[in-house]
């Protein structure tokens, strides 16, 4: 049987580089994966002001397997559930538009899922095995403590809640999002991997290449904030759910 895979790239004012990494990583899965399954991206814009959009629909006409997503409101969540709800394959995963985690990791994510071997796979840059390029000390220690901070408060199986590059059986989606994945910022995806872990489901914690991007756009204390906000009320879905069965 065929395997439908869908790959949400969230994009937002992306127009210095949206078509050069689009065209490689559809290079990439033509020449690379066309053997595992039907992949499609999905570029989910949420709120472009720049020409994001017309690169994308144009991205969108002359690549076979795009499709452009447009929203209004901007939140990386917001556009992952806008995405992945509408979406009718058999699994559905995000990667971010800079292709920090290195490609070569696509095809054990999605192997493993196929395989029925988990039903969540997670990118990590902790894991044992894996490799950060580049990366300024300041955001390593950022996203050492935000993990152990996730560790603590939730008990959790993964090493790497942050990293951009996780990949879920469809089916499972719905369970997740009734549960507890329900953000529309940043903290959607750790929510995810955190609920996924309180449904007892199987998470492979992938370990990865990644290399850090120097213009990130991620603004660590605003994202803190976030984070922190977004874990309080985490929790008490979670124990609300406990109360519930």
């Amino acid at each position: 049987m065929n395997t439908s895979i869908e790959i949400t790239i969230p994009i937002l004012n992306e127009e210095n580089t949206l078509a050069q990494q689009i065209k490689k990583t559809c290079a990439y899965i033509e020449n690379n994966l066309k053997d595992i399954g039907s992949i499609r991206l999905i570029l989910a814009d949420n709120g472009s002001t720049d020409k994001t959009p017309e690169i994308a629909r144009e991205l969108e006409k002359i690549l076979p397997g795009v499709e452009y997503l447009r929203l209004e409101q901007r939140g990386v969540g917001r556009a992952l559930k806008a995405s992945w709800t509408k979406s009718t394959a058999d699994i559905v995963g995000y990667m971010d538009l800079d292709l920090a985690t290195d490609l070569r990791h696509l095809r054990p994510a999605l192997e493993t899922l196929i395989a029925n071997n988990a039903e969540v796979v997670t990118g990590s840059r902790l894991a044992k095995g894996a490799k950060v390029i580049g990366r300024k000390p300041i955001r390593n220690v950022t996203s050492f403590c935000f993990n152990y901070i996730v560790r603590l408060i939730f008990n959790t199986s993964f090493s790497d809640g942050m990293c951009g590059f996780k990949f879920l059986q469809r089916s499972t989606l719905e369970k997740l999002m009734d549960t507890g994945a329900k953000s529309d910022g940043w903290f959607f995806a750790t929510e995810i991997l955190v609920t996924a872990d309180h449904l007892k489901y199987r998470v492979y914690d992938l370990p990865v290449i990644w290399t850090d991007d120097p213009n990130s756009k991620v603004k660590i204390i605003k994202l803190t904030i976030e984070y922190l906000k977004a874990m309080l009320s985490l929790r008490q879905r979670l124990n609300n759910s406990k109360r519930g069965m």
